[in-house]
């Protein structure tokens, strides 16, 4: 699962990203990760395109919800708010903890916001 990035969002701007939990098929082992880009329309066009992915590296994939992130890199700050209407709520502190592995420096806060 090492080769998996725990986070890949785009560097800047207000997108919708989603949590997702990969698996090997029948193992214990598990691991959740952040996917989120402005290029997405809806949720499920990221999970679209990370599902595919990961099957490819020999995991299951299961969407645990959605919402948006505001990524301020020239104030290193970033927001994560919202739900998806199609996967419901992501659990954004959980985003937040793998969010604050990649972005050390960066001031990082969620809330159950709409926008």
């Amino acid at each position: 699962m090492a080769a998996v990035r725990d986070v890949e969002i785009d560097p800047e701007g207000t997108f919708k990203y989603i949590l997702v939990r990969l698996q090997r098929p029948g193992g214990e082992e598990r691991r959740d990760i952040v996917r989120g880009t402005k290029a997405a329309e809806f949720h499920n066009h990221i999970f679209e395109k990370v599902n595919p992915e990961m099957e490819k590296l020999g995991y299951e994939c299961k969407c645990l919800g959605g919402g948006k992130i505001d990524h301020n890199s020239k104030d290193k700050k970033i927001r994560v708010f919202g739900l998806s209407t199609g996967y419901g709520k992501a659990d954004h502190s959980v985003t937040v903890e793998l969010l604050k592995k990649v972005y050390t420096d960066y001031e990082i806060t969620w809330s159950d916001d709409k926008k």
